[in-house]
This record gives C-alpha cells, structure tokens and sequence, in this order.
C-alpha cells in the first residue's frame, strides 16, 4: 500500500468500472456480439444468424450487456435494433475503446 507521512493509505482503484465490464466481456458470446456490433447497428434475427445461438441465450447475453451500459436496443418495427453503446467507441472495425481500455478483435 502508498504510504503518506509514515501512514499506509489504500489505493484507491479507479479501474473498478473497468473490471466489472470486462466481467461482463469474460463470456464469449457477449464478447462476439460486440465484435458483430462494431460494423454497425444490427436486428437481433442478424446477430443471431451470426453466432449461431439460440434466441433465448441471446436475449439473455443481450440484457447482460443493455445492463452494463455496453449495447443499446432501439424498436424497429416487429424487430430489435441493436447497436454499441455511446460509451463503447469502434475503432477502425478492429477494435472497441471502452473508456478504460480498448479491445482488439483481429487475430
């Protein structure tokens, strides 16, 4: 721990929102419909043909990652649009800056 004036202080960690987006992250479907989402805004029938996952399992990951402030839902008639959050910049169809760190998606 940082000691001040012969006192030991506890660190005040500023990566907790961090950390508990990349928990968030830690499973590989919601970390590939972020992947899906980096070219652009999807309906849910279009992520689902891209993962190859059940429609339940993904509406499951889909409101995980709503909660987390990760992805946002829009109506778009009978369907679901779904798009990366403001706070979740995609950079050159590579990557995603999550404000704390960025991820890289290429292999």
């Amino acid at each position: 721990m940082p000691q001040m004036a012969g006192k030991t202080q506890p660190l005040k960690i500023a990566s907790n929102g961090c950390a508990a987006k990349l928990r968030v992250l830690a499973d590989p479907t919601r970390l590939a419909v972020l992947e899906a989402l980096i070219a652009g805004p999807k309906h849910v029938g279009s992520i689902q043909k891209l993962l190859d996952v059940e429609q339940s399992l993904l509406s499951h990951h889909l409101q995980t990652l709503r909660e987390a402030g990760l992805v946002e839902a829009e109506r778009d008639g009978k369907s679901v649009l779904y798009r990366l959050a403001p706070s979740v910049v995609a950079r050159n169809g590579e990557s995603i800056d999550l404000g704390c760190c960025v991820l890289s998606f290429n292999d």
